[in-house]
């Protein structure tokens, strides 16, 4: 995984009215989660800020990162958990981090990237991509950028499913049934097979 330093403060004042002030000025309420638990056996919440310019390099991104987190001199290693945003603006509102270490695996999605030229696609059907992430469990240092995927051998009509594949290292946490990609049957190919079985046919 690549590796990215964020800076943020903390933050004391968690009302709701401080945390539309905040957005305002530019900034977006954090939180960071880690092996700390309060009373109730939840864990418990770091609170701080960080400025959208700074937090737009982890979110508008295609890549997942580890997170260096200096929050006023306290260093943090964290991935980004999730992300609240507004359902009209899709602005970020809240934003989940969650702290890693070496010795406990942590969950996370990893982007799928389709490698090779399907013989489907050859024949003139088309990829479709059913799921952009999968789900694996690793150390956080063993985690990869992406996924790759061979779909070279991929005919038209058939599918890879997530329990086909295998990542060293990895343990798959996404169900064995999920279709990862398809080769689809297009109307042009329709029409070349169609054209084809008529030329055997007059050739017998």
């Amino acid at each position: 995984m690549k590796e990215i330093n964020v800076a943020g403060q903390k933050r004391t004042d968690l009302g709701k009215k401080a945390s539309k002030e905040l957005r305002k000025q530019g900034f977006i309420p954090c939180n960071l989660y880690g092996e700390k638990k309060n009373a109730d056996g939840k864990p418990e919440a770091h609170a701080f800020t960080i400025a959208f310019s700074e937090l737009r390099k982890i979110i508008y991104t295609p890549h997942i990162y580890v997170i260096n987190l200096n929050i006023e001199g306290e260093h943090h290693t964290a991935i980004l958990k999730e992300i609240q945003f507004h359902p009209v603006t899709d602005a970020p509102l809240h934003v989940d981090f969650y702290e890693v270490n070496d010795q406990k695996p942590i969950n996370i999605g990893i982007p799928v990237k389709l490698t090779g030229l399907a013989q489907g696609v050859r024949d003139g059907g088309r990829m479709n991509l059913s799921i952009r992430k999968i789900n694996v469990t690793a150390p956080y240092q063993q985690i990869p950028e992406h996924l790759d995927i061979d779909v070279t051998a991929l005919k038209i009509g058939k599918s890879i499913k997530v329990g086909e594949l295998s990542f060293e290292g990895l343990e798959i946490t996404t169900s064995k049934d999920v279709v990862v990609c398809s080769v689809k049957m297009t109307r042009q190919a329709q029409q070349a097979a169609a054209a084809s079985a008529e030329d055997s046919s007059a050739a017998e």
